[in-house]
């Protein structure tokens, strides 16, 4: 590594603390994802997370995110200098509005304050859409979004001092919408990028 100028990016994960966190009563709150995450056909699992992204001027902002698992595309996403329950709204309904949900819907997320608030379990209910939760403590109960994480941070945004929040905004949006959706493969999806695995389903059932 050293001959060819190459270099490991380590960084240590950022953890708000909170001196007010209040502890979440997860007894009613089931896991039907139960670490399953094959989907036969779109809209039968969405999975989400917030993540946090350091500005310069801004300080820490954050990207709240929707991916289908039937082809790992990124269908909706919120990016904002506030981590609040209208932030992971505000992903949800762009994902809902970019693809049609279907009656057996799972929403999969942690225990986070955002997606046990009651605007978020609200809206999940006016979609008829079911809410999945992970375990506390428990990142492989969302590995696939813990991968997304993983991929978003390593290929951008610890390769990029970002100025401030708009900045990163436009990064954010060519990352997803030019590079992760369109062009990064998978071998999960034969070697196909989110997008064209998503054609391909289409020309295959005629849709």
């Amino acid at each position: 590594m050293k001959a060819l100028g190459i270099f490991s990016i380590v960084v240590k994960k950022y953890k708000p603390y909170s001196s007010s966190k209040k502890k979440v009563d997860d007894s009613n709150k089931h896991n039907l994802l139960n670490q399953d995450f094959s989907a036969s056909k779109p809209s039968l699992k969405w999975v989400g997370d917030i993540t946090y992204i350091y500005t310069l001027k801004h300080g820490w902002t954050y990207l709240a995110t929707v991916m289908d698992l039937f082809d790992l595309k990124i269908i909706g996403y919120a990016y904002s200098t506030r981590m609040t329950a209208d932030l992971a709204c505000e992903a949800l309904n762009m994902a809902v509005a970019n693809r049609s949900i279907s009656s057996d819907t799972i929403f999969h997320s942690d225990l986070g304050s955002q997606y046990t608030s009651i605007v978020f379990e609200s809206l999940l209910s006016s979609l008829h859409i079911s809410h999945s939760y992970s375990k506390k403590g428990c990142p492989y109960d969302n590995a696939c979004m813990e991968s997304w994480n993983s991929i978003f941070k390593k290929e951008l945004v610890y390769t990029t001092s970002f100025a401030n929040f708009y900045d990163a905004k436009l990064a954010i949006f060519d990352f997803i919408e030019s590079w992760y959706n369109n062009s990064r493969i998978h071998s999960s999806l034969n070697y196909l990028s989110p997008n064209q695995f998503f054609n391909n389903y289409l020309a295959l059932n005629n849709i």
